[in-house]
C-alpha cells in the first residue's frame, strides 16, 4: 500500500469533505493502485501555500484511459468529458 500526497484547491477539498464529491480526476503522472491512500492537501493558490487541512481517502477503483482508447480523440478534444458520479 502506497501513500500519495496531492494538492487540491479549496473548492474541491470542501466538496470531498462534505461527502458530495466522491471521485477525483487526475493526470496519470503517478502510480496508484486499489488500496493505496490518497492524501489530498488543501492548497491556497493565491498565497502559494498549504492551508494545513488534508483528507485521506483509500483508492477503491481506478480507471485509467487515453483520449483515443474509444476512437474518439477528436470529439473529446472538441467537447470534453464528463465524470459522472452515481
Amino acid at each position: 500500500m502506497a501513500i500519495i500526497r496531492k494538492k487540491i484547491p479549496p473548492k474541491y477539498f470542501n466538496l470531498i469533505k462534505s461527502g458530495k464529491k466522491k471521485f477525483e480526476l487526475r493526470l496519470a503522472e503517478f502510480k496508484i493502485k486499489e488500496g493505496d491512500i490518497l492524501i489530498l492537501r488543501e492548497w491556497d493558490s493565491k498565497k502559494k501555500e498549504y492551508t494545513g487541512r488534508e483528507i485521506r481517502k483509500r483508492a477503491r477503483y481506478i480507471l485509467k484511459f487515453k483520449l483515443n482508447d474509444f476512437g474518439q480523440e477528436e470529439e473529446i478534444r472538441k467537447k470534453g468529458l464528463y465524470v459522472i458520479q452515481f
